[in-house]
């Protein structure tokens, strides 16, 4: 009989699994729709040419900006 532990043994396994397979069928280098900056709608053909992007790009444009202005100028 299985006790408490194999119990959640089986649990975690069951959600790793899970997770695996929502991964395995999500397109390569599927972006966000909305920003995670300003929360705005990013452009379809954004979406398609940036692959994995997440901001739209003016947030993009000031989030390069102000990594140049913390590490000193330099890129």
């Amino acid at each position: 009989m299985a006790d408490s532990m194999d119990l959640v043994q089986q649990r975690v396994e069951e959600e790793l699994a899970r997770n695996l397979a929502n991964a395995r069928h999500q397109p390569a280098g599927a972006g966000e729709f909305f920003c995670v900056s300003c929360g705005e709608e990013i452009p379809a053909a954004r979406r398609r040419a940036v692959q994995g992007v997440t901001r739209c790009v003016t947030c993009q444009e000031i989030n390069e900006l102000k990594g140049t202005h913390y590490k000193g100028g330099t890129v």
